[in-house]
């Protein structure tokens, strides 16, 4: 149990504190740490967990630390992955914020912004690739019309006619429920 938890541990906090971008851009290192170093789920679990995670409101790093923290190590899991993921993070938040109002205007801090916006782009884009492939499908190795059809009516929705978010989401549930059960 103790090797589960400092092995949960180690786990997201190294992919948290490796990740620049936010939530999103953390999450092709999570499922790295979960599904390829650890063995802890497959590809298609963690598929799940994220839909799942992204369906409910609030920060996605800590919602996929919590559900892979408990389905690892039950709810003393779920504590100690969320901890990795926001106890560094805020702590060095914290030291670094009084460093960072000091240079804000160094060339050299505002050019490692600059450069640090495209990574940051790609990790997001291959999250999208990855993600894509995984919507997509219903059954193994077939792409479907209707969450083709829904990926796209949700985005004309909510960037063209400005259709709130929330609506979207609930829809695609109830559609989802209707007419991609297995």
């Amino acid at each position: 149990m103790w090797t589960d938890l400092w092995k949960l541990f180690l786990s997201f906090g190294r992919a948290t504190m490796l990740g620049y971008g936010g939530g999103p851009s953390i999450i092709p290192l999570y499922e790295n740490e979960v599904v390829s170093r650890m063995s802890w789920m497959t590809t298609e679990d963690f598929g799940h967990a994220l839909a799942f995670g992204n369906s409910l409101p609030g920060p996605i790093a800590t919602k996929l630390a919590a559900y892979i923290g408990f389905k690892i190590a039950g709810w003393p899991g779920a504590i100690v992955a969320l901890a990795a993921v926001v106890l560094p993070t805020a702590l060095l938040m914290i030291v670094l914020v009084g460093v960072m109002s000091k240079l804000q205007n160094n060339p050299y801090i505002k050019g490692m912004i600059r450069g640090i916006q495209p990574v940051i782009f790609v990790m997001m884009a291959m999250l999208a690739y990855d993600f894509a492939k995984y919507a997509m499908k219903t059954t193994p190795g077939v792409i479907s019309f209707i969450p083709f059809l829904l990926a796209a009516g949700y985005f004309i929705l909510v960037n063209y006619l400005n259709l709130n978010a929330v609506y979207g989401i609930i829809g695609s549930l109830v559609i989802g429920a209707l007419f991609l059960r297995r």
